[in-house]
């Protein structure tokens, strides 16, 4: 049986039949990269090694002037002469002993000064009567320069260790008050609230609620308490000291040692770097549970 097809009736045109389209391959697309990996691909060095690049030129700059004549020894030793000095001082155990008992001295002062600043601070931000009791007090010894009262402690504890140690736990004292009472008073009013609705009594919410929540300001408070420990440290061994870091840089500066001076100086910031990192390592492990931005 044919089938034929009927022409169209007049007046009604046709359009012809368009010819399928050849299959086009997709093009390849590239890959949108954010603006932030770009950068890190021109960051890909180790971070230690970006850390460096500033003291190493800095260091660089001092020996190319030293040795240009442009600092001259009297006003500042060179690098490789400061090296030979500390070395020396290395060799023959005077640095060594010097360190132990500054750091002797740092030690006991942050315990005493550490004990003393936090138990206040617990009493003031705890109990609004405590408040009313301490902290009018330590605002008022606060604004009382801590160094003007190295004549008093002379006075009062003589020119042995005792002066030393109370300067350095005075200041220590003072650092962590401020930050322990003001994350006291910082914790999250709603936070409280929850934990009463769960219960909790008064202890309770001082140990799960209260203390963790002041954490953070305890450790901010430690980081300058160490800072400020070094500093004591250094006006504490001026005082008649006959051993310790300061004791090097006074008999130094008897003789115009600029590389012995330099020496110390780079102990003292050496062992302030090695407290802070030490603080930074108890950040990570006591404040897990807290999310913080670590740049781009």
């Amino acid at each position: 049986m044919t089938i034929s097809h009927a022409p169209p009736p007049p007046g009604l045109s046709v359009a012809p039949e368009k010819p399928p389209a050849p299959s086009r391959t997709p093009p390849d697309l590239e890959a949108v990269v954010p603006a932030f990996v770009r950068r890190s691909r021109l960051r890909s060095a180790p971070r230690w090694v970006r850390r460096a690049v500033g003291p190493l030129l800095l260091l660089a700059l001092w020996q190319v002037f030293s040795a240009t004549g442009v600092l001259h020894p009297d006003v500042l030793a060179s690098p490789g002469t400061i090296a030979r000095a500390g070395a020396d001082l290395v060799a023959d155990g005077t640095l060594p002993a010097a360190m132990r008992v500054s750091l002797q001295r740092v030690v006991v002062g942050l315990l005493l000064g550490g004990v003393v600043g936090t138990a206040l601070a617990l009493v003031s931000g705890l109990s609004r009567l405590g408040e009313d009791l301490v902290d009018v007090t330590v605002q008022m010894l606060r604004t009382v320069p801590w160094v003007g009262l190295i004549p008093l402690f002379i006075i009062w504890l003589g020119i042995g260790e005792a002066p030393k140690v109370a300067l350095i736990a005075l200041g220590v004292a003072f650092h962590l008050y401020l930050n322990v009472y003001a994350g006291i008073r910082g914790v999250d009013a709603q936070l409280i609230e929850a934990g009463e609705s769960l219960g909790l009594g008064r202890w309770g919410l001082v140990r799960h609620v209260v203390l963790p929540g002041a954490l953070p300001g305890a450790m901010t408070g430690l980081r300058y308490s160490l800072a400020t420990a070094w500093l004591a440290l250094v006006f504490g061994e001026s005082i008649n000291a006959d051993a310790g870091i300061g004791f090097l840089m006074n008999q130094a500066r008897e003789f115009f040692r600029t590389d012995v001076i330099v020496v110390c100086l780079v102990v003292y910031a050496f062992l302030g770097l090695t407290a802070d990192v030490i603080v930074r390592i108890l950040e990570r492990l006591l404040l897990q549970w807290r999310p913080t931005f670590t740049g781009q």
